[in-house]
C-alpha cells in the first residue's frame, strides 16, 4: 500500500498501546488473539487495521477504546493509563475524548437525528441549547441539515450512518474508533461516507482508527496495519 494520504499528524500521542495481549477460552483450549501488541496513534492521523475475520480486530479496537480489558499490557489516552482509572473515569474519558462508529448505526429509533447526535453532549452535562446548536452544526457538516427532525426509520442507510458519524464527532473527541463503519453500505455510499470521515479527520484534527476489510479504503489512510496470528504489523 503506497497510495496513503500525506500524514497530518503531530508528535503528540493521543492513544498508545503497550504490550497488549488478550485471549479467550474455546472449550478446553485457550486461543491467544492478541500477542504483545504495541501501537502509537499521533494526534490528527488516520490509521487502518486490516485482517481476516476472527483475527481480533474488533477486540483490539474495544481495548483501545477502554471497552474491554486486556489480559496484559496497558492503554494510554492523552498519556493517562486507562485501566488505572475507575469505571466512572473511563466512562467520562470515552464521552469526552473518544468517539465510536460501528457497522450498524445504533441510533435510538425513538429520537430524531438531532436528538441522537446531541445525546453525548447532554450526557456530558452540556446545556440543552449548546447541545442542540452543536448537533445541528455537525449534522449540517455531514450533509444532513435538512434531516434534523427525521427519525432513523425515515433516513436512508447512508444518512443513518452519516448521523452516526456526526454523533461520534459532536463532542470534538481526540480520537474516533470505527469498526467497519461502512460495511453495511453499498460501494458508492460507502465511499461517500468514508471520504467524509477523512475530510473531518483533516478538518478537526481528530485521530481516526478504523477496522476495515476494504484494502482500497485502508490505502487512503495515513497508516495501514495488518493483524495476523495475534501480531500487528505495518503494511
Amino acid at each position: 500500500m503506497n497510495e496513503s494520504r500525506p500524514s497530518n499528524c503531530t508528535s503528540s500521542m493521543v492513544v498508545e498501546a503497550r504490550g497488549i495481549s488478550r485471549g479467550f477460552r474455546q472449550g478446553p483450549k485457550r486461543v491467544e488473539v492478541l500477542k504483545d501488541i504495541n501501537l502509537q496513534v499521533p494526534a490528527g492521523t488516520s490509521l487502518a487495521i486490516v485482517g481476516a475475520s476472527g483475527a481480533g480486530k474488533s477486540t483490539l479496537l474495544h481495548i483501545l477504546g477502554g471497552l474491554d480489558r486486556p489480559d496484559k499490557g496497558e492503554v494510554y489516552v492523552d498519556g493517562k493509563s486507562v485501566w488505572q482509572m475507575s469505571e466512572r473515569e473511563r466512562g467520562d474519558l470515552r464521552n469526552s475524548r473518544m468517539g465510536f462508529i460501528y457497522q450498524f448505526h445504533h441510533l435510538l429509533p425513538e429520537f430524531t437525528a438531532m436528538e441522537n447526535v446531541a445525546m453525548p453532549l447532554l450526557i456530558r452535562g452540556e446545556p440543552t441549547a449548546v447541545a442542540v446548536l452543536r448537533a445541528t452544526e455537525i449534522l449540517e457538516t455531514v450533509g444532513l441539515g435538512q434531516r434534523l427532525d427525521h427519525k432513523p426509520g425515515e433516513l436512508s442507510g447512508g444518512e443513518r450512518q452519516r448521523a452516526a458519524v456526526a454523533r461520534a464527532l459532536v463532542g470534538k473527541p481526540a480520537c474516533v474508533l470505527g469498526d467497519e463503519p461502512t460495511g453495511n453500505l453499498d460501494e458508492r455510499i460507502a465511499n461517500q461516507v468514508f471520504e467524509q470521515l477523512l475530510e473531518l479527520n483533516t478538518e478537526l484534527q481528530t485521530s481516526l482508527i478504523l477496522v476495515t476489510h476494504d484494502m482500497g479504503l485502508a490505502a487512503k489512510m495515513n497508516q495501514q496495519f495488518e493483524l495476523h496470528m495475534g501480531g500487528l504489523q505495518p503494511l
